[in-house]
């Protein structure tokens, strides 16, 4: 009998809390190594603008996307810009309102990784089938949706 199998519902949910932790740093060690020019986290900021149903999303918008604060994605949006990745304007319509914009370099730049990109996603979810794949893809969808409640529920709590 499989470790798993002996464990009841509660123990399975902490091991999920846990692990959920451990397989996001080892991610993030792992996918730092990818690329010298860019970390993880700035990928998937540069994944959220791309994937973004507006052209140049604000700071505001791409914190929301990515499920960091509003600090943390401008202090990686400058060190980008630095880079020559993306470029930082302000809103036309509110000042106080910046938007990112990825620029041709950045383009050029996943372009050319994109077959690294493919092979690390084969490798990572090597032996995956499709209802295993599918069945993680939905329990994703429904911690995040449990996330989204929790937080309004804390934010309704503390006014």
């Amino acid at each position: 009998m499989s470790e798993l199998a002996q464990m009841d519902e509660l123990a399975q949910k902490a091991f999920i809390f846990a692990e959920i932790f451990a397989v996001s740093n080892k991610l993030q060690a792992l996918g730092d190594k990818l690329d010298r020019q860019i970390t993880i986290k700035q990928w998937l900021l540069l994944a959220a603008i791309s994937k973004s149903a507006v052209e140049a999303p604000s700071i505001s918008e791409i914190s929301a996307l990515i499920g960091t604060s509003r600090q943390n994605v401008k202090k990686m949006a400058l060190l980008l810009e630095k880079q020559g990745f993306v470029n930082i304007r302000k809103d036309p319509n509110d000042a106080r309102v910046l938007r990112v914009v990825q620029t041709a370099k950045c383009v050029e730049h996943f372009r050319a990784r994109y077959n690294m990109e493919l092979e690390f996603l084969e490798k990572l979810f090597s032996g995956l089938d499709g209802a295993l794949l599918s069945g993680l893809c939905n329990g994703l969808i429904k911690l995040t949706d449990n996330i989204s409640i929790m937080e309004a529920q804390k934010q309704n709590e503390e006014q």
